[in-house]
């Protein structure tokens, strides 16, 4: 039987890289790929597009959606922010074996990567709002954290470790 989880998030902040080392992680062990900001309601993308940032209620029935989309695939790599325990733990609900693999790096990265984005429904200035909503992995989320300065390529070949050998516990 295979140690490496079935049903991983890659989870962060806006601009760490979600759906580039997700598509990669996905890729690297034969799993669908799903991206959870096609998950979210019209709604919601219309309000983060115009600058403002979702609340608990905006987000609890797109969590729901991206815990069955989890669930109900076998193997599955989704690019999600599940920036806050109580976020991760709502995905839980419907997934509980899954694996979040948070996409880490300081401000100014991301701030210099969000600035260089182009076509992308989320502001820069929804950045900061994200960043002081994060929570990071505590120790009994199953999970892994991984450092998201450096080429995508060691970015993905450490994420891919990550998954391959997760951390016991």
């Amino acid at each position: 039987m295979s140690t490496t989880p079935q049903r991983i998030v890659v989870m962060g902040v806006s601009a760490a890289g979600k759906s580039t080392v997700g598509l990669a992680l996905a890729a690297d062990l034969g799993c669908a790929f799903t991206d959870a900001d096609d998950l979210h309601p019209a709604a919601n993308l219309a309000k983060m597009a115009g600058g403002t940032p979702l609340t608990d209620e905006d987000r609890w029935p797109w969590l729901a959606a991206v815990g069955r989309a989890l669930a109900d695939a076998d193997r599955i790599v989704v690019a999600c922010s599940a920036l806050r325990r109580v976020y991760r733990d709502r995905i839980r609900d419907a997934a509980p074996d899954a694996f979040f693999v948070l996409l880490d790096a300081d401000a100014a990265v991301l701030h210099a990567r969000i600035a260089a984005r182009t076509g992308h429904f989320m502001p820069p200035e929804l950045l900061d709002s994200q960043l002081a909503l994060l929570e990071p992995l505590q120790s009994d989320e199953a999970g892994a954290r991984i450092d998201v300065d450096g080429t995508p390529l060691e970015v993905e070949a450490a994420a891919i470790a990550a998954v391959q050998h997760p951390p016991a516990g």
